[in-house]
């Protein structure tokens, strides 16, 4: 059995669905996608923002959509996105690829197994 293959077309099309939400134009066509490789159902992304100072709330969002968009390509089993040339771009990394953490265990979760 091999593994299922990603369509390097359907991931194209997910990032250019990615609207800078400050200028409304999609981040593809203002060429700020730096590096998109897809290996093994893992999906890297790494764009610039139009500015440093671009506000952070827009930078996070363009990463989060990034992410959300190319999480629904079949055969993607995870998704890296970096934002370069951003004072805040640490903080926006950090955020957008921390680990999904379930659901707090509740009081039967924690109590020791007999």
């Amino acid at each position: 059995m091999s593994a299922e293959q990603v369509d390097v077309k359907e991931i194209q099309r997910q990032v250019s669905k990615v609207v800078d939400p400050e200028i409304g134009m999609p981040i593809v066509e203002m060429n700020l996608i730096d590096k998109l490789d897809v290996k093994d159902g893992m999906v890297d992304v790494e764009y610039h923002a139009t500015t440093q100072y671009c506000p952070p709330v827009f930078a996070l969002k363009i990463s989060q959509d990034l992410r959300d968009g190319l999480m629904q390509v079949k055969g993607v089993k995870a998704v890296k996105v970096m934002v370069t040339g951003h004072y805040f771009a640490e903080a926006i990394n950090r955020q957008v690829n921390k680990p999904a953490s379930g659901p707090e265990p509740g009081p039967a979760e924690q109590a020791p197994k007999q």
